[in-house]
């Protein structure tokens, strides 16, 4: 069932596998399917559990959709994952073309086994809570009514390399 009106979410973005260009095809056709409102800045980061791989980028884009979050994740986020050639494996570190998570959709929350929101990752990762912070600055939590802004994580910009000239030819691609 869809919402009845569009729905403000953000969707946490991420690639260590030809991250830029990964990033910017995500970016390509995910506009197809709902309206990208905004970017945040885009980081390098270094790589959870794996050390040895390759560095990732990661942001968050804010977008306007009419699709429910399950269909947004599952219908959608899923299927440009693979059209890229992300391969989901049992190791949650394991490399990847592209990774898109909701982090926030509305103000659902959402607990079952194969889908929660928000993303319980915000309050952990500063590669998450800081982009999401930069989009939305007055944000409350919906689970706990927390204001974003107030998350200790978002204090932590240790390992976090603001790609700017990146993150302005995302910004673009937005525009047209």
């Amino acid at each position: 069932m869809k919402p009845a009106t569009p729905v403000e979410a953000y969707i946490a973005v991420g690639s260590n596998i030809e991250p830029e260009k990964n990033i910017l095809n995500a970016l390509g056709i995910l506009k197809r399917y709902v309206r990208v409102k905004a970017s945040s800045t885009f980081y390098r980061t270094m790589p959870l559990g794996r050390p040895e791989q390759a560095v990732f980028l990661n942001g968050v884009w804010h977008i306007e959709t009419v699709k429910t979050a399950r269909a947004l994740k599952f219908d959608l986020l899923r299927r440009i994952e693979a059209e890229l050639g992300r391969v989901r494996t049992d190791d949650k570190y394991a490399a990847r073309t592209i990774d898109l998570d909701i982090a926030v959709y509305g103000d659902e929350v959402i607990n079952e086994p194969d889908i929660h929101l928000p993303d319980p990752d915000i309050r952990h990762r500063p590669f998450i809570a800081i982009p999401l912070l930069e989009l939305a600055p007055a944000l409350a939590l919906p689970d706990t009514g927390e204001q974003l802004s107030s998350l200790p994580v978002t204090q932590d910009r240790t390992g976090l390399e603001p790609l700017d000239v990146f993150t302005a030819s995302l910004r673009e691609r937005i525009k047209l």
